[in-house]
C-alpha cells in the first residue's frame, strides 16, 4: 500500500461505484422513477404496483477490498449484485469499474469485461458434469480461446491453488461438496479476474466444510489480493471475511462500515438487532474499547490495537490489571481494563466506560 507525504497510508482507489442505483420491477418502471425525480419511496413504489428490488444504492468498493453485501432473504442484496454486473439491468442510476461507464458499454464490450476482468461464483456450483476438474476449470478458457496448451497449464495452476491437485481428471459426481466448491472457484479465478462477485458460495455447505472454505477464501485473497464482493446472510461469516460490510433491508443500504464499527455503532433498530446475536470479543479490538493511558501505562503487558478481545480476553481476566495498547508502531496509544473486557464478553456493550 502506498503513503501519504505525512507518512498514514493512502486511500486505495475505487475499483467499482455505483449511485443511486435504483432496480424497479413493473411496468414503465423507468418513467415512473423519472417522474419522481429518482426519490420515490416505498408507498410510492406500492400505489403504483411495482417493486423496488434495490433502491438508492450507493457503494464504492476500493482495489483489494473484500465487501460483503448482507441482509436477511428479500433484502436485495443478490439483485444489487447482479446489477453491479450488468447481469441484470439498473432501472436507474450510475455504474462505473475503474472510471468507465458501465451503463454505457455495448453487449459486446460487457462479454469481454465479463469473460477477462469478472469472476462470479454461485451457490450453485453449476459445474459441467461431464466434464472433469481440469476441463472445468479451463473451460472459461476455452470461451476465450486460448489454445489447449497454454488454458490446461492455466487450469492446473488454479487446482493446485485450491489444493485440488491430484483430483484434476476427476469428474464433479466423484467429488465432495467442499471439493466442488474449490472446483467453482478455481475455474472462477482461471480468467485472472480483476473483481470477484461470490453470491453465498458457501451457504449450501455443511458448517464445518463451509468453515475450511472461508479459511480457503482468507488464505486465497492473501495471496491473490481480489477486489472481493461477497453476499452472505451470516454475520459471523461476514466478520470473519470482511473488510467492510454493507446491510440492506427491502432493497436499501442502510450502513454501510467496518464489521467493528457496524457492531459498536449500529445506525438503526434494524442493524442493532441484526448484529444482536454476534460474538462481539471475536468484531471488538483492544483499540475499539480502550481507555487514555494512565501514569502507569507502560509499565503494563502490551496488546496490539488491532488485536480482536477474544484473543487476549482470558489473560487479562486472569491478571486482574489493564493492559497497554499500542499502535503498529509500538506506541503506547491507551490501555484496556479487565472490567471492560468482562463487560464485552458479558454483551453488555463496547465496555469503554469502565
Amino acid at each position: 500500500m502506498t503513503t501519504t507525504a505525512s507518512g498514514a497510508a493512502a486511500p486505495r482507489p475505487v475499483k467499482l461505484s455505483c449511485h443511486n442505483l435504483w432496480k424497479v420491477f413493473g411496468n414503465n418502471a423507468a418513467q415512473f422513477l423519472a417522474s419522481h425525480g429518482g426519490k420515490a419511496t416505498a408507498a410510492d413504489l406500492e400505489r403504483a404496483h411495482l417493486v423496488g428490488a434495490v433502491r438508492n444504492a450507493s457503494i464504492e468498493v476500493h482495489e483489494g477490498e473484500t465487501f460483503i453485501i448482507m441482509g436477511l432473504s428479500g433484502s436485495g442484496k443478490s439483485t444489487l449484485v447482479r446489477c453491479l454486473s450488468r447481469l441484470i439491468e439498473p432501472t436507474a442510476g450510475a455504474l462505473a469499474l475503474d472510471g468507465q461507464d458501465l451503463l454505457k458499454a455495448t453487449p459486446d464490450e460487457l462479454i469481454e469485461i465479463r469473460r477477462h476482468k469478472m469472476g462470479m461464483v454461485f451457490q450453485n456450483f453449476a459445474l459441467l458434469p461431464h466434464l472433469s476438474v481440469l476441463e472445468n476449470v479451463a473451460f472459461p478458457l476455452l470461451v476465450q480461446g486460448v489454445e489447449r496448451k497454454a488454458r490446461e497449464e492455466r487450469a492446473m495452476q488454479m487446482i493446485e491453488l485450491v489444493s485440488l491437485k491430484g483430483r484434476e481428471l476427476r469428474f464433479p459426481a466423484e467429488l465432495s461438496g467442499g471439493q466442488q466448491q474449490r472446483v467453482g472457484i478455481a475455474r472462477s479465478l482461471a480468467v485472472e479476474p480483476e473483481i470477484w462477485f461470490l453470491d453465498e458460495p458457501f451457504s449450501a455447505l455443511d458448517p464445518l466444510i463451509r468453515r475450511e472454505m472461508q479459511a480457503e477464501l482468507i488464505r486465497l485473497q492473501s495471496v491473490l489480493k481480489k477486489t472481493i464482493i461477497f453476499i452472505t446472510h451470516d454475520f459471523d461469516e461476514a466478520i470473519r471475511l470482511a473488510d467492510r460490510i454493507a446491510i440492506m433491508k427491502d432493497g436499501e443500504i442502510i450502513q454501510i462500515g467496518k464489521p467493528e464499527d457496524v457492531v459498536s455503532n449500529p445506525a438503526t433498530d434494524y442493524v442493532a438487532k441484526f448484529t444482536s446475536d454476534v460474538n462481539r470479543a471475536r468484531v471488538l479490538s483492544a483499540g475499539g474499547i480502550m481507555l487514555p493511558p494512565s501514569s502507569g501505562a507502560h509499565a503494563y503487558r502490551r496488546v496490539k490495537a488491532s488485536a480482536k478481545i477474544e484473543s487476549f480476553a482470558p489473560d487479562i481476566v486472569d491478571s486482574l490489571t489493564p493492559f497497554a495498547v499500542e499502535d503498529a508502531e509500538g506506541l503506547v496509544i491507551g490501555e484496556v481494563t479487565p472490567r471492560a473486557v468482562i463487560e464485552v464478553l458479558a454483551g453488555k456493550g463496547r465496555g469503554a466506560g469502565a
